[in-house]
């Protein structure tokens, strides 16, 4: 498990921490988007632990990681928050947080919850034919969507995995000219036509000031 620690943390060792501390257990997806809400927040009695993205392409592996990580910090905090949204999981995860008494992000998915849970759901019929990229996405493009899919070794499947999508939606977190050209280069990559909505953190924002 990967974690991203603060230096008080670091300095003063999980059994010292003063009360009020709250720990995100979160995707490590996410953990750009957490630091730079953080930091902007000036939200230091938040501790952030981040399981290993590559999760999201075991999602039934998702929801025993999170009870064995709230198992492991429980004693050295006051609240626990799961920074994952149900994320394929198929309900498990959600079942899991309620029997251990945490709270997790609501939502299907991140596409949804940086879109806006209840914008998503409005727009997601229409949609159907979209494939979503947020700002980890495009960096890690090749680790997590062409690799994993053997696109690079079999470019001739691509038409077999996104022959039914139409167009790529870059979900942009920030305003990044660099992420943009990588997002549209990824939509010409698969044959796809390209929208980029700058949708800043969405309801992640939201749910974690709530905190």
């Amino acid at each position: 498990m990967t974690q991203i620690i603060d230096a008080e943390l670091t300095e003063n060792g999980l059994t010292e921490l003063s009360a009020g501390r709250i720990l995100l257990i979160a995707c490590g997806a996410l953990a750009r988007e957490i630091l730079d809400l953080k930091k902007a927040n000036g939200w230091d009695h938040m501790d952030l632990t981040c399981l290993p993205a590559k999760l999201h392409l075991y999602p039934e592996k998702i929801t025993e990681a999170v009870i064995e990580s709230v198992a492991k910090h429980r004693a050295s905090y006051d609240e626990i928050f799961v920074v994952y949204a149900d994320c394929g999981t198929g309900g498990l995860l959600q079942t899991a947080c309620d029997n251990m008494g945490v709270q997790m992000v609501a939502g299907p998915h991140c596409y949804s919850f940086f879109e806006g849970n209840e914008r998503f759901a409005g727009i997601s019929e229409s949609e159907f034919t979209a494939f979503y990229l947020t700002d980890f996405l495009v960096r890690q493009f090749e680790a997590f969507i062409i690799k994993p899919m053997g696109l690079d070794r079999h470019p001739e499947l691509r038409d077999m995995y996104f022959g039914n999508y139409e167009k790529l939606v870059y979900q942009a977190q920030t305003d990044d000219p660099a992420l943009t050209k990588k997002a549209k280069e990824a939509a010409e990559t698969l044959g796809l036509a390209f929208e980029r909505r700058l949708t800043g953190y969405g309801d992640l924002e939201v749910t974690l000031k709530a905190l």
